[in-house]
């Protein structure tokens, strides 16, 4: 599974290179409600199983949570689930926060 920098994503939002990707960020409500990337959609991790119709397992995916821990389970399981092109955010929203955007509220 890939691992994709915060500055890689940064730079396909800026360009507009992520029309066809989905932006998974697992985290649970309260902290999407603190901070979010762009674009991101909200399927918190343990009701994945449940969601997973929602997803297109043929697009390109990355996957988002804090530090990157949990959407690294995520990801592999994606995979495990028949989705082709997985990459998980390195580093999470925390280092979105503090390597892309300074001004996003963090926790």
């Amino acid at each position: 599974m890939r691992e994709m920098a915060v500055q890689e994503l940064a730079t396909m939002l800026d360009g507009g290179a992520t029309g066809d990707w989905q932006i998974i960020d697992v985290r649970e409500p309260w902290e999407h409600a603190i901070c979010r990337l762009p674009g991101a959609r909200l399927v918190p991790m343990d009701s994945l199983p449940q969601r997973l119709a929602e997803l297109d397992p043929g697009c390109p995916t990355v996957v988002v949570c804090h530090h990157g821990v949990r959407s690294y389970q995520v990801a592999l399981w994606l995979e495990r689930s028949g989705f082709t092109d997985v990459v998980n955010l390195s580093g999470g929203i925390d280092a979105w926060a503090k390597d892309v955007d300074p001004s996003m509220d963090s926790y």
